[in-house]
């Protein structure tokens, strides 16, 4: 059964429910339960009913009745027949008692209905009768509701019961049909054994829920379907003949236990029924905190996890529901269980104290979680404190702590607007706190551009805002009258600044700053004209002296230099003449000043000039001028020599819209022959910005702006600018205000710009002045005529009249047709040429041209257009294609005659470059043009074609890519111009291809020959191994399969075998197991990982084994026993030598002896004991075997029948065994066995472990060993120097970390050092004046009691005549000053005077410490600085390392590469033996060892830090002290002992603070010594280390070197192949012999240690799991063993209890029979 399997399995059954599952007694599931058990058909139940048995001939009776109406009674009722009667009870009338069916029925059926779920393991059934010839065993585990079978009997299964399978069982729930229990013999006593788990059967998991509802019933039901008959009812149908076919059972026996899903190991019975002896009851005793008739449930408040039945030693118990103490109940939720990954699933019901959740772990809604109380205090849920007009939800808080969330516990959730702890007011810029409002405040309605940024932004209440400066407004939205452009600037708005001329007032637009303009005004500010206008300058009423009537002296304007004239130039007025200027067009009425411009002549000044002011009549007093007098209109100015302008002394009043005259008279110079060149006279129009502008309006109103406005005119001096011609840079400022002045004045007048089209570049002028931009040579402000110097005006401006110096009178020509006024035999333009047929300006000379040509060029000489075919400076040669000699003259027999190469020129067919006449023969020679030859040019020359004797024909060059000789005149075809003799390797009918076999460019004459790997070429491309066919423009030759290169020389990548002609093959390297998929190019073989081997990486390496596809293992042997070195690859047994043994061949083989690896063989006597041994080895392996077999099939199944046969003989015998009392004799034998077997075991075990104690003790000492040798080992090679280099390193960086965090962390003993210094300080700071001014009170206050003291003793006594040595009050000395005090003396005077010296000199010792504090911060600067120094050793360290791998890995990259030859490679090797770090692994290590002291002896500096903080704190305590001296000075007017003894204790600190400071002293020297101790050793290293990379960077240059060599070998290598096939042979022999063994011996140098290293700990480690493994393996056999020797004599003492009961029974039974023979005889010879 599946219990006792489970019991068999579990080691904790014995130990019950508490350390896994547990299960109750199993029993007879029918004791107790008569009324649970029915039959569908029972004899005699309604009345008596006869019936017959199937008896033997000599029986005496064969009919009986029946009658079970009333209950089975052995003297009152002994033929009831019920179905209670088949309940096993033990007594002596069992087989006198049966149940029985009615006659002839055969479709009849038991049922058992039990009160609860039970564990049904099997059936027993012992019939009366016949046993059924069919029937159906069923069950129901739903109390009735649902059947299932469990198994059909059968004496003909296939014709009762078809479609069910006969077997065999395979699965314990497989339904099949049984036929072994349904014959018809015996005929009485036959039995029915039905097994839920049969024992044949191995069970995996008993505890399976398969297993389980297998086992698991509430009713159970027997259907019999057919009688067994012996044919004679077949025959005949009579009643009699039914009488004896019926269904009688004398036993039925149901073996199960209460179903408790292993929770419980008893059972109590079920409300209402009635306890009986031996009964199983149905009701649990749960355990593991389950509930329910069968522990179905969780108990109460166990609901954490989901209800699960015991499994072995899980005895998957109910979990405590977490309620936090605030709920007393919970239950289980599946999503919850989920959701927390299957950890928990109790969720709390009923939380009380204002908590919820799951777990009642956070608090209700308006609850907050306390942080200070535990989870589990029914206080810890607090009411929140929140407003519920400004909070969320209604005045919800944070229910708990949570920083990942923001999450406060209490705090209130305020709305978006709100704030405050309790969320009650209104956030910065918000009013109005509702709690209508969602967001809880209404923002404020400011423009926040408008708004003071540091204050709120409105009040709170009111939702007022606090506006800027320049800013009005309820929401600050509004600028102030005459500002605009509400920002974020600091007044809020700027000013609106419109131009005072140009706008009408200053008031502009809020929005924009635009301001009211006047007409033709635009821009923001007003301070610009309308498009197409300007604004005037000052003196834009300009009148020009030369438009007066006066000669006029022009002036030509020269290019990059300023004009100080305007107009053309300037105007001669002599002395005594006058100039009238009419003035008609004043713009504003208002005083002018009148300016003069003018260039004097003569060195000295003009000393008169009188003005008079015509005016038209007189002036209105009404009128702007009305208080001008007759006298103003009078004026006289002087022109001094100096300058170019005048301004008259005072101004002129003009009024607008008036016409006046202004007369200059030029009355008196001092010279009488001087001549004044006047410039202009101009009326400007000049408004107050001249030092008279008081009629200006924006000058004089007296405001600040416009008193600001004159202050800058005046200090800008901005009148200035105006009175220059040439124009200097003026301000901004002055810009401004005189724009400003042009508007006021000419407000009704805007001038237009009227630029010419023709004249000037664009029609937009200058905005200042109106000046138009004017083309080339243009002037005026319209740009409408020519200067000075030029004519011909139009849109290209005008040009220079160039006119000749030598041939005109003047440099100015007429402005229209540019003419210059030319000297006598000057001729032309500019005066600068001669007459026609002359050269040579000014000296003209007639030309000279053979009287072919009239003209000649003017400058030198040379004929122009020469007739008659000549040619030449002077007509004298005749022109190219033509020959004669023309300077002989004009006739016939001299001209130029066309040359006859072979026609003339013009013709079409001439190709000579010229020709002569022959002196000699007079022949004609042609000098025939390129490509052309023959006498007359009429044929190709070599190296052309063509057909030149045809008309229009011509000689072309031979289209031969550059690839003939053009010499050879058969190169090509002259005719067609094909190509007959290609050269440098070409061909085709233009030579512009290789030729076959040939690549390159062939117009560029580098055709070379196709230099293809015969190896990797394609067979059909090459007709010898050094003569193949390539692509002939690229080179590229055709490749074989897997084949690259330009000349197929190498194989693909992951590929190799070039040398098999037949294209490479793939590499094949297993991709677990390779490094890479690239294999070697010669030999095919990959680059395996550690422990791999074979070509492609599919086997084990050499001395490895195991499965590649899941691991290898290196061969661990020992070498001292072994035959071979590499292991089975299978087991990594080690091949052994004789006499030895073991996985590793380690240990002297059976037979042998002695201490390995010296074996010795045993004596021959061996061989006989172990002979005996193997034998009983063998027997105990038998023995082995058969406990094996009896564990797999049971003890039952071999023995089946005879155990069920001896079950029913101990059934009819229990009674008697059980009425004999077992003697006490026996019993203490049986304990004696028990406990002699529990001491074999008991021994057997310990010997056992210690056993293995000892061999894991010598595991543990041979793993220490193993760590010994490795350090060893890494010590003893570079690779294991460089470990321990890289572990003090490490060691050194910790260091170094704990310094830093001695310096840099907060808080350290440096810091808090650091901060008691400070402290001190500023005690030291803050209290010294305080001291000094108590010392001082106390010195005056030791005074004055002095005194009083003095006083009162004079009062009372007198000095006395005899002098005291210590004077006192009153006293005097010999001399009369008065004495007090003295040496020796110890009065208060001298106590107080002794006070304040030891004051001073702790003082003093104060300095001292504070000395001593500023040296412990040089001290902590210097070793900071060697920490950084150290710093920078370190990383040169780490450099120096990583460009060793660098060139550790460049060193490997270049040996594993194909193309470096030997020698290359081995020079590399001895080059990399050779290097040596610069001290050897002792050195370093002592070096590494002195650094890592050095630098802990850095934290002595915390201890001296630690010293000094003890001397600070003595100071503070000196510090203490001192107060208390001064308290105790204070209280010296009671007690001067009192000051005496602070004293004592300031000394005593003294001498302390002394010590104090003699220790930092000393320890600063110390730190001192040990730093520049460190420094030396320290630059030692950094000298070492520069001493390495400069070796390092050497053997990089020779690497770098060896790479180019590697190169040209590659190069070389390729040519070799080309032409030596055996050359390559060779070489592959020596790449992969010498190559790679030399390769191999470098890369073993490098990579042996590590991997001796690696292999040790993993075989410590291994040998440590082994060890493990050996333990825990030993102990589980152990135990088995001793269970099954357990097993095992108990079924040895069960067979010999029943053999013996079984003797018993025989002597029994033979007795039984002997009486019922005799009873026979009587019955038989009875009458």
């Amino acid at each position: 059964a599946a219990l006792a399997y489970a019991t068999a399995q579990d080691p904790s059954h014995a130990h019950g429910c508490t350390h896994g599952s547990c299960y109750p007694a199993t029993g007879d599931l029918l004791v107790g339960r008569e009324k649970s058990l029915k039959a569908s058909s029972t004899c005699g139940s309604r009345r008596k009913e006869p019936y017959c048995i199937v008896s033997h001939l000599q029986d005496e009776k064969k009919c009986f009745q029946c009658d079970s109406r009333r209950p089975y009674d052995t003297l009152y009722n002994s033929i009831s027949h019920r179905i209670e009667n088949v309940i096993t009870t033990f007594k002596p009338h069992r087989r006198k008692s049966w149940w029985q069916s009615e006659n002839g029925k055969p479709d009849v059926f038991i049922q058992l209905d039990l009160e609860a779920e039970f564990h049904f393991t099997h059936l027993i059934m012992i019939f009366k009768t016949f046993r059924p010839a069919a029937m159906v065993i069923e069950r129901s585990a739903d109390f009735g509701r649902n059947w299932q079978v469990y198994r059909y009997f059968a004496y003909d299964c296939a014709s009762v019961f078809p479609g069910i399978s006969t077997g065999p069982l395979r699965k314990v729930d497989d339904i099949i049909c049984e036929s072994r229990y349904s014959d018809i013999e015996p005929s009485t006593e036959g039995e029915v054994i039905y097994r839920v788990l049969d024992p044949a059967i191995r069970i995996e998991d008993p505890y399976s829920p398969n297993i389980q509802n297998q086992l698991k019933i509430t009713n159970l039901r027997v259907n019999f379907t057919k009688l067994h008959t012996l044919g004679d009812n077949l025959l005949d149908s009579r009643q009699e003949i039914k009488e004896k076919y019926y269904y009688a059972m004398y036993e039925l026996v149901v073996r199960g236990n209460c179903f408790c899903y292993g929770h419980a190991s008893e059972c109590a019975p079920i409300d209402g029924i009635v306890d009986e002896e031996g009964m199983v009851h149905g009701r649990c005793v749960c355990k593991h905190s389950t509930r329910g008739l069968n522990c179905e449930l969780c108990d109460h408040f166990y609901n954490d996890m989901p209800w699960r039945p015991a499994e072995g030693r899980n005895t998957n118990a109910c979990k405590k529901c977490n309620c936090n103490s605030h709920s007393s109940e919970c239950h289980f939720d599946m999503a919850v269980y989920l959701a927390t990954g299957n950890t928990s699933g109790g969720v709390c019901d009923d939380c009380l104290h204002n908590t919820m959740g799951r777990n009642c772990e956070m608090c209700k809604p308006f609850y907050y979680q306390d942080p200070s109380r535990d989870i589990r205090d029914p206080g810890v849920c607090t009411a929140c404190d929140c407003d519920p007009d400004g909070s969320l939800n209604g005045g919800i808080c944070d229910g708990h702590d949570e920083p990942s969330l923001g999450m406060i516990a209490g705090q209130c959730r305020c709305k978006d607007h709100v704030e405050g702890p309790r969320c009650d007011k209104c956030k910065l810029g918000f009013f109005g706190l509702s709690a209508e409002n969602p967001r809880g405040c209404q923002p404020c309605q400011c423009d926040h551009r408008g708004t003071v940024s540091e204050s709120p932004r409105c009040d709170p209440v009111s939702g007022d805002c606090f506006c800027k400066r320049l800013v009005t407004g309820r929401s600050c939205d509004q600028c102030l009258p005459e500002h605009w452009a509400l920002s974020h600037d600091l007044n809020g708005c700027r000013d609106c600044d419109c131009d005072v001329g140009g706008a009408t007032d200053n008031h502009c637009s809020m929005e924009n700053g635009q301001c009211r303009c006047r007409s033709h005004m635009t821009g923001r500010q007003c301070t610009q004209v309308e498009s197409g206008s300007f604004f005037m300058f000052l003196d834009y009423y300009t009148y020009e002296a030369e438009l007066a009537g006066c000669s006029v002296e022009q002036r030509e304007h020269q290019s990059g230099r300023p004009s100080t004239w305007t107009g053309t130039g300037f105007a001669k007025v002599p002395e005594g003449s006058s100039l009238e200027f009419f003035i008609t067009n004043v713009p504003y009425s208002m005083e002018y000043d009148l300016l003069i411009r003018y260039e004097t002549q003569m060195p000295r000044d003009w000393q008169e000039v009188r003005v008079t002011i015509v005016r038209p009549g007189p002036i209105p007093t009404s009128s702007p001028c009305g208080n001008t007098i007759p006298a103003d209109d009078l004026l006289t100015v002087s022109l001094p020599a100096g300058s170019r302008f005048a301004v008259l002394p005072q101004p002129v009043c003009l009024e607008r819209g008036v016409s006046y005259t202004i007369q200059f008279e030029f009355s008196r110079y001092l010279d009488g022959n001087s001549i004044l060149i006047l410039g202009t006279t101009a009326a400007n129009i000049l408004i107050s910005l001249l030092p008279r502008y008081s009629s200006l309006e924006m000058f004089i109103a007296g405001d600040p702006t416009s008193i600001a406005r004159k202050q800058s005119y005046e200090r800008y001096r901005c009148h200035e600018g105006a009175k220059s011609v040439t124009r200097p840079q003026i301000s901004d400022v002055c810009a401004k205000l005189i724009t400003s002045i042009v508007h006021l004045i000419t407000s009704l007048f805007f001038p237009a710009c009227q630029c010419d089209p023709q004249g000037s570049v664009s029609s937009v002028c200058d905005i200042r002045g109106g000046q138009c931009r004017c083309r080339p040579n243009i002037i005026g402000r319209r740009c409408d005529k020519c200067g000075p110097g030029t004519y011909g005006f139009g849109p290209a401006g005008c040009k220079a009249c160039e006119c000749s110096l030598e041939g005109a009178v003047t440099r100015f020509c007429d402005q229209q047709t540019g003419q210059c006024p030319c000297r006598h035999g000057a001729y032309g333009q500019r005066c600068d040429g001669c007459h026609a047929g002359h050269w040579g300006f000014p000296n003209c000379k007639p030309c000279v041209c053979n009287g072919h040509a009239e003209e000649c060029h003017q400058r030198t000489g040379a004929c122009v257009n020469c007739r008659d075919n000549t040619g030449g400076d002077k007509c004298d040669r005749c022109a190219n294609g033509f020959y004669g000699n023309p300077v002989l003259g004009t006739g016939s027999g001299n001209q130029c005659r066309p040359c006859p190469c072979p026609d003339g020129p013009n013709s079409g067919r001439h190709f000579a470059a010229s020709c002569y006449q022959d002196t000699r023969n007079r022949q004609v020679v042609c000098n025939c043009n390129q490509g052309y030859t023959g006498p007359r040019c009429d044929q190709c020359a070599p190296g052309y074609f063509g057909n030149p004797s045809q008309p229009g024909g011509q000689c072309q060059p031979c289209r031969c890519s550059n690839n003939i000789d053009k010499s050879d005149a058969e190169a090509c075809d002259r005719r067609t111009g094909e190509c007959k003799k290609c050269l440098y390797n070409t061909e085709g009918p233009e030579c512009g291809v290789c030729k076959s076999g040939y690549y390159g460019e062939a117009s560029r004459r580098n055709c070379r020959k196709c230099t293809c790997n015969f190896l990797g070429t394609e067979r059909n491309q090459c007709t010898a191994r050094d003569d193949c066919v390539c692509q002939r423009s690229t080179g590229q030759c055709q490749c074989l399969p897997n084949t690259i290169g330009l000349t197929c020389d190498h194989c693909k990548p992951n590929s190799w075998n070039l040398a098999s002609g037949r294209g490479c093959e793939a590499c094949g390297c297993d991709p677990n197991n390779a490094v890479n998929p690239t294999c070697n190019e010669f030999t095919g073989k990959c680059q395996c990982r550690r422990g791999f081997g074979g070509k492609t990486c599919t086997d084990c390496q050499e001395n490895y084994w195991g499965d590649p596809r899941v691991q290898c293992r290196a061969c661990d042997c020992d070498p001292r026993g072994i035959e071979t070195s590499q292991c089975d690859q299978k087991t990594g047994h080690c091949v052994c030598q004789q006499g030895v043994s073991g996985v590793r061949c380690d240990q002297c083989a059976r037979g042998f002896s002695g201490q390995f690896p010296n074996c010795q063989p045993c004596h021959q006597c061996f061989g006989d004991w172990d002979r005996v041994v193997q034998d009983l080895a063998v027997r105990t392996k038998s023995l082995s075997d058969r406990a094996l077999e009896i564990q797999t099939t049971g003890l039952t199944g071999a023995y089946e029948k005879a155990f069920r046969d001896l079950e029913d003989k101990l059934a009819l015998a229990q009674g008697i065994v059980n009425a004999r009392n077992t003697t006490a004799e026996g019993v203490a034998v049986l304990m004696e066995l028990i406990e002699d077997l529990r001491y074999k075991a008991n021994v057997d075990a310990s010997n056992e472990l210690s056993a293995l104690e000892r061999e894991a003790k010598e595991l543990n000492l041979t793993s220490d060993q193993l760590h010994r040798q490795l350090d060893i080992l890494k010590n003893s090679n570079f690779l294991g120097a460089y470990d321990s280099i890289r572990i003090s390193y490490n060691k050194s960086r910790d260091a170094e970390k704990r310094a830093n965090q001695s310096t840099t962390t907060t808080p350290s003993t440096v810091s808090q050092s650091a901060d008691t210094r400070r402290k001190t300080e500023r005690l030291i700071l803050a209290k010294k004046d305080e001291f000094n001014r108590k010392n001082a009170a106390n010195k005056r206050a030791l005074g004055d009691l002095s005194a009083k003291q003095a006083s009162s003793i004079s009062d009372n006594f007198t000095c006395l005549i005899i002098k005291l040595p210590c004077g006192g009050a009153g006293c005097r000395d010999d001399e009369g000053n008065r004495h007090c005090g003295g040496l020796n003396c110890n009065g208060a005077v001298a106590i107080a005077n002794t006070a304040l010296e030891r004051s001073k000199h702790a003082e003093k010792q104060l300095n001292k410490v504070a000395n001593a504090k500023t040296k412990a911060e040089e001290a902590k600067d210097k070793a900071q600085a060697a920490l950084e120094k150290a710093t920078n050793t370190k990383n040169k360290v780490e450099r120096s390392n990583n460009d060793l791998r660098d060139l550790i890995k460049q060193i490997r990259d270049f040996l594993m590469q194909e193309g470096a030859d030997p020698d290359s490679i081995e020079t590399v090797a001895n080059r990399v033996l050779e290097l040596s770090i610069p001290a050897s692994p002792q050195q370093i290590k002592h070096l590494a060892e002195e650094i890592k002291d050095r630098v802990q002896s850095l934290s002595n500096v915390d201890a001296i830090l630690k010293q000094t903080q003890d001397d600070v704190r003595k100071a503070e305590q000196l510090l203490k002290e001192a107060k208390k001296a001064r308290n105790r000075a204070e209280q010296v007017k009671s007690t001067a002992e009192t000051v005496k003894q602070a004293l004592e204790d300031a000394k005593t600190a003294q001498a302390a603070a002394e010590k104090a400071i003699q220790r930092a002293r000393a320890n600063i020297g110390k730190t001192e010594d040990r730093l520049a101790q460190i420094e030396s050793e320290t630059s030692s290293s950094e000298h070492d280390l520069n001493d390495a990379m400069d070796r390092l960077g050497r053997l990089g240059r020779e690497i770098h070197a060896l790479k180019l060599k590697r190169a040209n070998n590659s190069v070389a290598a390729a040519r070799a192949e080309e032409t030596a096939t055996m050359a390559r042979d060779k070489a592959t022999e020596i790449l992969d012999g010498e190559l790679t063994d030399k390769y191999h011996t470098v890369q073993e140098l490098v990579d042996r240690k590590a991997k001796t290293v690696q292999e040790a700990k993993k075989k410590a480690e291994r040998l440590r799991n082994e060890a493990k493994d050996l333990l825990k393996d030993a102990q589980n056999k152990l135990l088995r063993l001793a269970e099954l020797e357990k097993g095992y004599e108990e079924n040895q003492k069960t067979l010999e209890g029943k053999a013996r009961q079984l003797d018993g029974l025989e002597d029994k039974m033979k007795a039984i029979l002997n009486d019922i023979n005799k009873q026979i005889q009587i019955y038989n010879t009875c009458q």
